[in-house]
């Protein structure tokens, strides 16, 4: 955890100055977030027991336009508990696209998180509940397919981070393939004239990422599809409600399929 402090310091700090160098530097921008899904999956794994719903507040910042932003997320299950599951992760990344204008035109996200779990055990032959890290690149190809589809493509590397945690035989790779398609509809609400539908769906190929106390196969393991849509309630304040259904292939990652909601409340700055 200290290393990662310390790589996030540096990098803020370079960020910072660079875009202090700037003649007009841009200013910092960044969205809070408030979500609410009725179950939460992390995955493909069900990340509580009984299918727990969670509130799962983030804020996500914008460093001064340079393509580096920073993330903060939470989930705190609903019910009592699951106090040693309570996550806070952080991440910091780094966007920008190559081949701007072509056909070929990549959307790339390079970035590094760390996955805290503040309350579990600190002492004793097995520490921490899962504290773990990853690296990721995402890509994705706003133009490269017809009628303004997007495929998109993760790579996860992802390891526990200490040695006699109970996650310590959970490390791997995980690969996301994904598609994207935003539909316009006409309004839903007076006064409206159209309403977009984000459409998305995710398969996953599993090589041994796994939460603690499930090792994993090493196998195509699901598939998530879901449709989400914003409303706009001011300038700034956005409420998005979401639908979702997994389809689970892989019984070392879950054994059933899973149907959940989400609701989010964000504000930008």
């Amino acid at each position: 955890m200290k290393n990662g402090i310390l790589i996030i310091s540096l990098i803020l700090l370079t960020t910072v100055g660079l875009a202090q160098e700037q003649e007009q530097a841009a200013e910092l921008h960044g969205t809070f977030d408030v979500t609410y899904v009725s179950q939460y999956m992390w995955r493909g794994y069900d990340a509580y027991a009984n299918d727990h719903s969670a509130i799962q507040p983030s804020i996500d910042i914008d460093l001064y336009g340079t393509g580096f932003g920073f993330n903060v997320w939470m989930s705190r299950a609903n019910g009592s508990g699951f106090e040693n599951s309570e996550w806070i992760n952080y991440t910091l990344y780094y966007n920008n696209q190559l081949f701007e204008g072509e056909r070929y035109a990549t959307n790339y996200r390079i970035g590094w998180t760390y996955f805290s779990y503040p309350d579990s055990p600190r002492k004793g032959s097995n520490p921490g509940t899962g504290a773990a890290q990853e690296i990721f690149l995402a890509l994705a190809w706003p133009n490269i397919c017809p009628g303004g589809v997007v495929p998109s493509y993760a790579a996860i590397c992802y390891w526990p981070s200490e040695g006699k945690a109970l996650n310590r035989n959970n490390g791997g790779w995980a690969h996301v393939f994904g598609l994207d398609y935003n539909l316009t509809v006409p309004g839903f609400l007076p006064g409206t004239a159209e309403q977009v539908l984000h459409l998305s769906a995710q398969t996953v190929y599993n090589d041994s990422v796994g939460p603690v106390g499930k090792a994993a196969d090493h196998d195509w393991s699901h598939a998530v599809f879901g449709v989400s849509t914003a409303f706009p309630i001011t300038e700034d304040l956005t409420f998005t409600p979401g639908i979702y259904y997994q389809s689970s292939w892989d019984d070392s990652i879950n054994t059933q399929d899973e149907f959940w909601t989400s609701l989010s409340l964000a504000y930008t700055f």
